[in-house]
């Protein structure tokens, strides 16, 4: 989880104050002094948006080979009759979902609100070359947060106008809000979507993780065919086998 969504679970259990001075200087400040004295592990907080940019490299061949055995998967929607992408209004949630959407080899699109045409027109040329898409998406309930889908369905329509785009808001809800009793703050009235939007805001981090990651799952295995995938994770297998015998004879060789 970020720090964001633990400030807000902090929130729903009536722990602290949902105030900026309770994130900064309770929030923030504890989990850094409970990771520097080893009482919580450093990877337990999820930071998505700083990383490394470096090419893969090897020591060997071998060593090569084997990274490709223990790691290689053949792509499941090739056999599948649809494509699945879930797409996120923020990083926040990107570390949430990245197991479930890994698991089942499904893209992550992270917008970081509203999504630059450069992002919308590249996936849009990948989708008009397949099969029918099913977009999931995951944003703020806000006046921005719910404007969204609806610039990314009408740009994905118009530069693929010949593919089957299926575009479905999955968080967050209004019915999300009542259920899980979700922590509001006060939507800002500056600018022209707010004068449209009714009701106090919500952001996405609000959502318990296994909520989200719940969701995801549900929204994938239903277009799964599982009797394609079976197929597939013995082929997958087999493949596997074949570069064991690879690596098994270069280390002959040496």
């Amino acid at each position: 989880m970020t720090v964001r969504q633990i400030y807000y679970q902090l929130v729903t259990r009536g722990t602290i104050a949902k105030t900026e001075a309770e994130y900064k200087t309770t929030v923030y400040r504890l989990l850094a002094e409970m990771r520097r004295r080893g009482q919580m592990p450093y990877h337990w907080i999820a930071d998505n948006t700083r990383w490394q940019r470096k090419p893969r490299t090897y020591s060997s061949m071998q060593e090569m080979l084997r990274i490709t055995q223990q790691t290689y998967r053949r792509a499941i929607w090739d056999s599948q009759e649809v494509d699945v992408e879930v797409w996120l209004e923020k990083d926040a949630l990107a570390g949430v979902l990245l197991d479930v959407t890994v698991e089942w080899d499904v893209p992550l699109m992270v917008t970081r609100g509203y999504p630059s045409l450069t992002f919308l027109h590249s996936s849009a040329e990948s989708m008009a070359e397949h099969k029918p898409t099913y977009i999931y998406y995951f944003g703020d309930q806000d006046p921005s947060g719910v404007d969204i889908p609806r610039k990314v369905e009408r740009d994905l329509s118009a530069f693929a106008p010949a593919a089957e785009i299926h575009f479905e808001r999955e968080a967050v809800t209004e019915q999300q809000i009542d259920e899980f009793d979700l922590p509001t703050r006060p939507t800002k009235t500056s600018g022209s979507r707010s004068k449209s939007f009714v009701g106090e805001s919500v952001e996405v981090d609000a959502i318990l993780p296994r909520e989200p990651r719940n969701i995801v799952h549900s929204c994938i295995v239903e277009h799964i065919d599982n009797r394609a995938l079976t197929q597939l994770r013995h082929v997958e297998a087999a493949e596997r086998q074949t570069l064991d015998s690879m690596i098994a004879g270069l280390e002959v060789a040496e």
